[in-house]
């Protein structure tokens, strides 16, 4: 996986193949203006930015910091963030699960509602997005880093026990045969949850920088 570009290393991923648990950190081009950041792997990380490589190693090597753990530390974050520019939310899990044929759930109902909030936020941050809503919840699809098929969900307080979980299982069945992600707050437990009780399974975190 040596001199792979960002898209090489998440197909790679995606196939459950990981980059070695050997210590380092390596530096790989955006793969558009949009989107850049940290993704961190066992023992392994990924630094994909269109900044200076040596900036990027020299500030590593200043941060304080296990260098297995120099890429998510704030310190390194935030000069990074300096640099570029840019804004960054929370330190996500990074998911994926392979594809579910017949996993798409009934009453789906695909919108194309360009002013529905759910979509004005994805268009923001994928590539190609589809929306399906019911009642109680909505479901997005769309491309983001590396060109990887991401999934996002939102559920009413109130709506159906284990919806998030169908919507996240629908999501397999509607990936048209290709691994899904999800980037998803350490914090949000019951979104977690409702992600591994779907089959997706944990291969890293991330850190990624927006534009706005």
């Amino acid at each position: 996986m040596a001199g792979d570009g960002l898209r090489e290393i998440v197909a790679a991923v995606g196939r459950g193949v990981f980059p070695a648990a050997d210590g380092a950190t390596v530096v790989v081009p955006q793969d558009g203006p949009r989107d850049a950041g940290v993704l961190a792997f066992t023992a392994h990380s990924v630094v994909f930015t269109d900044e200076d490589p040596a900036w990027v190693y020299a500030t590593l090597a200043a941060t304080p910091a296990d260098p297995l753990a120099a890429a998510l530390h704030p310190y390194f974050l935030g000069a990074l963030l300096a640099r570029t520019g840019r804004l960054t939310g929370t330190i996500d899990v990074l998911c994926v699960a392979g594809p579910l044929p017949g996993a798409a759930g009934a009453g789906l109902r695909e919108t194309r509602d360009p002013g529905h909030p759910r979509v004005t936020e994805a268009l923001r941050r994928r590539d190609g997005v589809r929306v399906w809503t019911v009642d109680g919840g909505v479901l997005v699809l769309g491309r983001g880093v590396g060109g990887r098929l991401e999934v996002a969900v939102e559920v009413a307080e109130g709506a159906p026990r284990g919806l998030g979980r169908r919507l996240v299982t629908a999501a397999r069945g509607l990936s048209g045969g290709e691994p899904v992600w999800a980037q998803i707050s350490p914090g949000n437990a019951r979104s977690l949850r409702a992600f591994l009780a779907a089959g997706y399974r944990p291969v890293g975190s991330e850190a990624l920088f927006t534009t706005g």
